[in-house]
């Protein structure tokens, strides 16, 4: 892996400098490329410090991996110009270079390192051999995932194994530390999955009381901080800002598409919740024919079941009230576009708990209701890119409040990503 990331780190520095010399030689200072080797030491620098982010000695997931990538980038991007600086150096270097093989490498070495993985994985004999020690429902969610996120790199075993997985929950005390003594006679690494599961602990401070040998951890929802509340606002601020042209030009063509497909005009507002327990008017597009009642009573007549399966999930198997433009737009959640006017009124943040109902408000659960809704709802969030259709109502509410007791800006970001990825994907089947 240091072999791949020092190829990515070489390419992305040959790109800038390839870049730098035949697209801005008449605009810049006269570039000498003869002596690109005197830039070497910023790959060094930058490999030294993905040593202490431990990419080498621990096996994170793709989005994890990326954040420690891309921290270790930007520290080598400061430690690089502080010593330029420092040195009075900076006549010997481009700046323009330097900027640019940051900037390349931020794409690059993630994308070597997921192409590479795939491959080396491929065989089993590059795997860590893995196994799981459970006794509750988290067995088979640890199982699916070492055996479908084929970027850990992990196999699943009874016997022979590198690696243990120790899911807390449901062990007493007694029994667990019997559990960890005994793994730790015979295996080098294991992992203890604490009892509290719905706190992501990476975020957690531990606090040692050292007198008492005891250790606290430090929970905040950064959520409910100014300081975190003004970064999530600038950075949202400056996406909507960026696709705003992209969402006007798509919202030309959608509309044309609904008016065209049944009677009816384009955009359809319902009053939601929002921060608070406000009322606000939630924008959508038009997704049903405007007689949808007329026809729901007699969908539900002739299909008694779906009320009880509305009761669980909140929906309707094959909705008889959606348009085929609807359908499409339910799909790939662009019906939710019409949001971004939400967002510049106020209302709703770009990323977030979706806005529940007003009737859904009772359903929620009084602490529950407590914590979701002491923030605004997002046009995307969580619960959009976890298979929202296959999940029940208490599903979406858990991770709602999961993503509100760890919020970070690095969770927004995962989020966003991924919710291109479920709209082109959904495009892409359509």
């Amino acid at each position: 892996m240091i072999c791949i990331d020092l190829l990515g780190l070489f390419l992305s520095l040959h790109i800038a400098i390839f870049l730098r010399v035949h697209l801005c030689s008449e605009t810049m200072p006269i570039f000498n490329a003869s002596h690109t080797e005197q830039y070497y030491w910023m790959i060094i620098i930058t490999i030294f410090i993905y040593v202490f982010e431990k990419i080498y000695f621990i096996r994170y997931d793709f989005w994890s991996d990326t954040r420690r990538v891309l921290k270790g980038l930007a520290l080598s991007f400061l430690a690089v110009f502080t010593v330029i600086t420092l040195a009075k150096m900076s006549d010997d270097y481009s700046r323009f270079v330097i900027i640019l093989f940051f900037i390349t490498a931020t794409f690059l070495v993630p994308l070597f390192k997921r192409i590479f993985k795939r491959l080396l994985f491929s065989f089993d004999i590059f795997k860590i051999k893995v196994k799981i020690v459970a006794n509750s429902s988290q067995y088979d969610v640890l199982y699916d995932e070492i055996k479908n996120n084929w970027y850990f790199g992990y196999k699943n075993t009874q016997d022979a194994y590198d690696k243990v997985i120790i899911s807390s929950k449901n062990f007493d005390v007694h029994e667990l530390q019997q559990m960890i003594k005994k793994f730790t006679n015979t295996t080098k690494d294991i992992y203890v999955i604490p009892y509290i599961d719905y706190l992501d602990l990476s975020h957690t401070n531990i606090i040692d009381y050292s007198n008492i040998r005891l250790s606290a951890l430090h929970i905040e929802n950064r959520l409910l901080n100014f300081k975190s509340n003004l970064i999530k606002y600038i950075f949202e601020k400056i996406v909507v800002l960026l696709l705003f042209p992209i969402v006007f030009i798509s919202h030309l063509f959608i509309s044309l598409a609904i008016k065209l497909d049944s009677n009816g005009g384009a955009i359809f507002k319902q009053k939601r919740l929002g921060k608070n327990s406000q009322h606000f008017s939630c924008y959508k597009y038009r997704t049903m024919f405007i007689d949808s009642e007329k026809i729901l009573n007699n969908y539900l007549k002739n299909n008694p079941d779906q009320i009880e399966y509305y009761k669980i999930y909140h929906k309707y198997q094959n909705d008889p009230r959606i348009t085929k433009v609807g359908n499409f737009l339910r799909k790939t959640s662009l019906d939710e576009l019409p949001q971004f006017y939400n967002i510049l009124l106020g209302d709703m943040n770009l990323i977030g708990p979706r806005p529940y109902m007003i009737s859904e408000q009772s359903k929620i659960g009084q602490l529950n209701e407590e914590l979701i809704l002491k923030v605004k709802p997002g046009i995307t969030g969580l619960w959009q890119v976890s298979g929202r259709n296959e999940l029940t109502f208490q599903q979406r509410v858990d991770l709602d409040t999961w993503y509100i007791q760890n919020w970070s800006l690095w969770m927004d970001f995962v989020i966003f990503m991924k919710t291109i990825k479920v709209v082109l994907s959904k495009i892409g089947a359509k």
